[in-house]
């Protein structure tokens, strides 16, 4: 629907100086109807819009962006990326660094993200392997004790500020209940990855890929650190 400028009318009863737009609404085989709709029924319309806009720079990205080995380049694709980094830094400590590296490799940086599908027999679909959501993977359980304990009733797993916030959440009761240090890529994610339970009775010991993966991220934190100070966003 297209707004048109309206034709002046006669000022109505008591309302002072209401304006009128004409609105052009195709039906059948290209006929046109003029309608007439309250200015204030616009206002609403637009005030809808632009929230509803907004949404796309809230972080909801479901391709993921292109070069996944520089992080400047990530940011500069994805805007809504360093002010969600920038405040779980602010708020927890943690190194945008660190939150790159670990989203890159539970999402890819994809706000839908979902774990492989199961299958019976091969071939009858049987759900997914978890249920971890979003660009943190976070599970249904631990996102619920995430916004019940800090206050986030709103907070959506495919939205980069909350993703991130939550895992600076994670990530900081890590830091208190095992000594984990906020730079410590490679234990945080081990920590994130078996829960604290299981990392502290050494769950991941036995886990040989896993620890070859900590290990590599914690070498791509390293490698988006430098990248993030030459760009000036560390």
């Amino acid at each position: 629907m297209i707004p048109q400028r309206a034709n002046k009318l006669a000022k109505p009863r008591n309302y002072c100086k209401i304006q009128q737009v004409a609105l052009l609404i195709g039906i059948k085989a290209g006929q046109i109807k003029k309608v007439t709709v309250p200015m204030s029924s616009i206002l609403r319309s637009l005030v809808l819009i632009t929230l509803l806009a907004g949404c796309s720079f809230s972080g909801v990205h479901k391709n993921p962006p292109r070069n996944l080995n520089n992080a400047c380049s990530i940011l500069d694709q994805r805007r809504s990326f360093l002010p969600a980094f920038r405040a779980a830094k602010r708020k927890y400590g943690v190194p945008i660094s660190t939150q790159m590296a670990i989203i890159w490799q539970e999402s890819k940086f994809k706000a839908n993200a979902k774990t492989p599908k199961k299958y019976k027999l091969w071939i009858i679909p049987s759900g997914r392997q978890s249920s971890a959501y979003g660009y943190a993977q976070a599970l249904d359980g631990t996102w619920k004790e995430y916004k019940k304990s800090a206050g986030r009733w709103g907070a959506s797993r495919t939205n980069i500020r909350d993703a991130a916030d939550f895992m600076g959440w994670y990530m900081a009761q890590s830091r208190r209940s095992l000594g984990i240090a906020m730079s410590d890529t490679r234990n945080q994610y081990l920590a994130y990855h078996e829960g604290r339970t299981g990392y502290r009775r050494g769950s991941h010991k036995s886990k040989r890929w896993l620890v070859n993966i900590a290990n590599g991220l914690d070498r791509r934190a390293a490698m988006y650190k430098r990248q993030l100070i030459s760009c000036g966003k560390g």
